[in-house]
Order: C-alpha cells, then structure tokens, then sequence
C-alpha cells in the first residue's frame, strides 16, 4: 500500500470532495412533464391564465447550504399560450412578446437565502423582452419520495418589461400586474 504524506493526501481528499460535490449538482436536474409556469393576467378585469409549453432550467442547489446554490432558468417564449389561437397569434408580435427578436425569458440567481420550513428567497435577475429586472422569488420545496417541487407565485409589472405596449399600455385594459406560477419539479436534490 502507498503511503502518501500529509498535505498530498489533505489535497487528494480536497479534490474527491470537490468531485464529488460537482457529481451531485450535474445530476439536479428539471422534469419538464411534471413541471408547469403559468401567468395570470387581467383583461378588462376578467383573469386569464396561460402557460409556457417550453422552459428548462440548470440548477446547482444544496438544501443545507442554500447560499452556494445557482439556479438558471430560461424560457422559450414562443411556447406561450392563451389556449385560444386569436390571442395565441397576438402573444408573438412586437407589440406583446416580440418573440422574433427575444425568443427567451431568463432567470439568473445571484443569491438563495434559506428561511426555513423548505421556504426560500432566490434573489437574481430576471430578463423579458430585453429589459432586466432584479428580481426576489419566494420558493418553497416539498418532497416526495426522490422528486423535489420547487413552487411559488411572483407579481412582476408587465409595462416594466415592455409587454403590451402602444394601445395595449392602457392598464384599464390589461392591468400591470402579472402573476406568475410555477411548479418546477427536480430530481437529485438532497433531502430538506
């Protein structure tokens, strides 16, 4: 058997931490079918909801050390949908999406504070449309058996993102204030 000497195997120890730590992060990963966003808007003061078809998200979360975790979330908004075509049709132009120039949405965490109870704010930057915002997201994690759902609700100013713009700036129309709801189920995060 070899024996190395101290401060080689310290270093050796450090590396195979270090990997394995890397392994545990590259397996998180989103489970599209058994996720969900929505957004929940209203239109002369009737809700209407709609979803994203398409998102994908990488993520690098320790629940016990929730400070070193990144979470990156983009979102193809060309997969919007009112669930009528009339309005589905509108959602692409300039006007509303502009799904020509910015096809994608995009979170980025520049922070995950841990409040206890599986709650959580992520704090980070959100992009719609060209314009970012710094944004903080209430998250709360629940498990059942190796699936972790990440879920929460964020309130964001439409017009502060430029989403309806000319006539459709009109809030007695369409209101500011948008919701949006998601669901985000994971695998291979460690138990909370």
């Amino acid at each position: 058997m070899i024996s190395f000497p101290s401060p080689i195997r310290t270093i050796a120890v450090l590396i195979l931490a270090m990997a394995g730590a890397a392994l545990v992060h590259a397996e998180q990963k989103l489970l599209p079918a058994q996720s969900d966003i929505a957004f929940v808007s209203k239109q002369m003061g009737v809700a209407m909801e709609g979803h994203f078809k398409k998102f994908d998200a990488q993520i690098a979360f320790d629940p016990a050390k929730p400070e070193t975790g990144k979470i990156a979330l983009s979102i193809d908004i060309a997969s919007a949908t009112l669930g009528a075509p009339e309005m589905d049709g509108e959602l692409p132009k300039a006007t509303w999406f502009n799904t020509a120039k910015f096809p994608q949405a995009t979170f980025q965490s520049t922070a995950i504070k841990g409040l206890g109870g599986g709650k959580f704010e992520v704090s980070g930057k959100l992009a719609i449309k060209g314009s970012v915002r710094d944004t903080t997201v209430p998250v709360t994690l629940a498990q059942s058996g190796a699936i972790t759902t990440a879920s929460g609700v964020l309130t964001i100013k439409r017009l502060a993102f430029k989403i309806g713009e000319n006539e459709w700036a009109d809030t007695s129309a369409v209101a500011d204030d948008v919701q949006i709801k998601f669901k985000l189920a994971l695998s291979g995060v460690g138990k909370l």
